[in-house]
């Protein structure tokens, strides 16, 4: 099974998952880093940025002062278009500079956002909505909060913090998601940092503490940062599910999945998992989306176990996780692993086992993109027939029902039965409209026959209003016309019952 796993690309070692700085913490497959060498190398860049932006400037500021004195003698013709664009790199400078300010957020108490400094007037009407009217998850995530913050001695100010930062956070929807990812982490280490020397080391403690701050900071945050507007986060989610879609042909066998269906439990325990996978969309925490994941994998593991009845190893698990998603096609699933991956506590997605499914599920989504015929042991062409739907191997001929069970090949018996009486009906369905139409045409064709009969005698014989015998010499005339020949003319065509046989 690991060969045949290794050879179709299934096999995945668990260096393959760890940050490529080798740092120890699990990697994420977008990048190959984990969050925290991320954000480092994100600073760097940004810092290198900033600096070129300001050599940048001040060369434009020297070239714009040399151009200035050379042409002192001409000040009613200023030379415009130097001007222009020292202006607008001095305007871009000034933007990017205001931007990457408004990142960061104090840590000391007292100098919270002022409000004050911003008129109400400029202020979104959305967002000032959004502030004053939270919704009931909002609510109750406060009250959780304050719960439990309670009991803690710097409860008071780790609740001022962040409901300081979130209300802030609202008032920044310019920013791209990065740097919305970037001011929330901060947040969390700063905090964290604060936490563990107010704790005096108890890491254990300080992670509950974060767990909470995540729930309610996320859950006041997550219509601003779930799938924002700047990103192609949407663009993404359509993609996954069209191409899953386009997979819905992928059997187990291709997949070597080592899971039997057919046992009760195991198929309970499939069940549960794609409800788990599912349920990931609803959550608004992070922390409770990779619950679900997690809960998801136990489900596969319990799945393998009572197949195999042996341990499963991660070769079993990768690919029955792959076969998993491709069922479930979960909603937004792009948007859910981005919206984990900028926004969750570090230090859960880089070490345990939250982290660790959370890794082989972005694994199983970047196979799925990839996927192609060499991984199923399909040569290339077979593979575009299955993915246009011009041909399935789900309906396979006389040589390949051996490989299929007892109770399969019934029940595709049945199947293709049904499909021969469905197109034996619609024959017999085209058949009846033919006739009809036909009926049709000839009781048109009929009453085209009669009303020129009609015309005719109207032509041969005009009512003269005039003669009072007008009536007699009308009469005369029409017992003139042979009986025979007009009830033959005006008799409509009989029916033709043999166009309804069948």
């Amino acid at each position: 099974m690991s060969q045949l796993s290794e050879r179709r690309g299934f096999h995945l070692d668990q260096s393959e998952l760890l940050c490529k700085k080798g740092c120890g913490f699990y990697g994420n497959t977008a990048h190959g880093l984990c969050s925290k060498c991320w954000r480092e190398d994100s600073q760097r860049d940004r810092q290198k940025q900033i600096q070129e932006d300001m050599a940048l400037a001040e060369r434009l500021q020297k070239e714009e002062e040399e151009a200035y004195a050379s042409t002192r003698e001409q000040r009613a013709q200023p030379a415009i278009t130097p001007f222009s664009k020292f202006e607008e790199r001095k305007t871009k400078e000034k933007s990017s500079k205001v931007n990457t300010v408004t990142k960061f957020f104090t840590q000391s108490s007292k100098t919270p956002p002022k409000r004050d400094t911003v008129p109400v007037e400029s202020q979104s009407s959305s967002a000032v909505s959004r502030v004053r009217q939270p919704s009931v998850d909002t609510d109750r995530a406060t009250r959780e909060f304050i719960d439990f913050l309670k009991p803690l001695k710097p409860g008071r100010e780790i609740f001022k913090q962040c409901r300081a930062f979130t209300e802030s956070m609202v008032y920044k929807r310019d920013l791209g998601a990065d740097e919305l990812s970037e001011c929330v982490q901060d947040f969390y280490q700063n905090l964290s940092e604060r936490l563990q020397a107010q704790f005096k080391g108890s890491s254990d403690h300080v992670e509950s503490v974060m767990d909470e701050v995540e729930k309610y900071m996320m859950t006041r945050l997550y219509e601003e940062a779930f799938c924002p507007e700047t990103t192609d986060d949407e663009k993404k989610d359509l993609a996954i599910q069209k191409r899953i879609r386009a997979l819905h042909w992928v059997t187990i066998e291709m997949l070597c999945v080592p899971v039997d269906e057919e046992i009760p439990a195991v198929s309970d325990s499939v069940v549960k998992a794609i409800t788990d996978v599912i349920e990931m969309d609803s959550k608004r925490v992070p922390k409770e989306k990779l619950a679900c994941i997690t809960r998801c994998s136990k489900h596969i593991f319990n799945a393998i176990n009572a197949t195999k009845n042996e341990v499963a190893s991660a070769d079993d698990f990768l690919p029955t996780l792959i076969y998993i998603v491709l069922k479930a096609n979960p909603p937004r699933l792009q948007s859910n692993i981005q919206y984990i991956t900028r926004f969750c506590n570090p230090s859960r997605l880089m070490t345990g086992e939250d982290g660790y499914y959370f890794t082989n599920l972005c694994c199983s989504v970047a196979f799925i993109e990839k996927l192609d015929g060499q991984s199923l042991n399909l040569s290339s062409e077979d593979f575009e027939l299955y993915m246009s739907g011009q041909a399935s191997p789900q309906r396979p001929g006389a040589s390949d029902a051996s490989s299929f069970n007892p109770s399969s090949s019934t029940a595709l018996n049945q199947v293709h039965e049904r499909l021969d009486l469905l197109t034996g009906l619609g024959v017999r369905q085209e058949q009846v409209m033919e006739g009809a139409h036909k009926l049709e045409s000839d009781l048109i064709d009929w009453t085209d026959g009669v009303e020129h009969k009609v015309q005719d005698l109207l032509e041969r014989f005009p009512s003269e209003t005039q003669n009072p015998t007008s009536d007699t010499a009308t009469s005369a005339a029409a017992s003139a016309i042979d009986s025979d020949n007009v009830e033959s003319d005006l008799l409509p065509p009989p029916l033709q019952p043999q166009f309804f046989a069948g």
